[in-house]
């Protein structure tokens, strides 16, 4: 039996998503379980690359902002620190020539992760002994 994830694509990997301007804020808020002050840092500090504006300012987002954060949003549930993710968004954004150093960037990270997952494996290990413990007591 295999097990099927759905992975996030990088944006600007094979098969891009459509980058035509269409969701409001309020629509990625609901889509991505973000909020807008969240969008607005992101665009601030460069995570996010100023959105299209509609004919009123408003920002409007495409398939692939939101492809872009939700493949962000994997780097912030495995703890990657806002200036690692700022980089990656900064490497990407100067094209295919620094895959090599984006590669790099998330193999550290991983390195980072897996240690995460190891330190967590064993405390639980402690956690299942003292109860086992109580159990016996009963």
């Amino acid at each position: 039996m295999s097990l099927a994830i759905a992975l996030p694509q990088e944006p600007d990997e094979l098969h891009d998503p459509d980058d035509t301007p269409r969701y409001t804020i309020g629509e990625v808020v609901a889509r991505t379980g973000l909020t807008a002050h969240t969008l607005r840092w992101y665009e601030r500090i460069g995570l996010l690359e100023h959105p299209a504006r509609s004919h009123s300012g408003q920002r409007r987002f495409s398939d692939r902002d939101l492809s872009w954060l939700e493949f962000l949003g994997k780097l912030r549930l495995t703890a990657m620190p806002v200036a690692d993710m700022v980089r990656y968004a900064e490497l990407r954004r100067e094209g295919e020539q620094t895959a090599g150093a984006r590669r790099q960037l998330l193999e550290e990270h991983r390195e980072v992760v897996r240690q995460r997952i190891a330190d967590l494996q064993a405390n639980l290990l402690i956690i299942d002994y003292k109860i086992d413990m109580y159990a016996e007591r009963q």
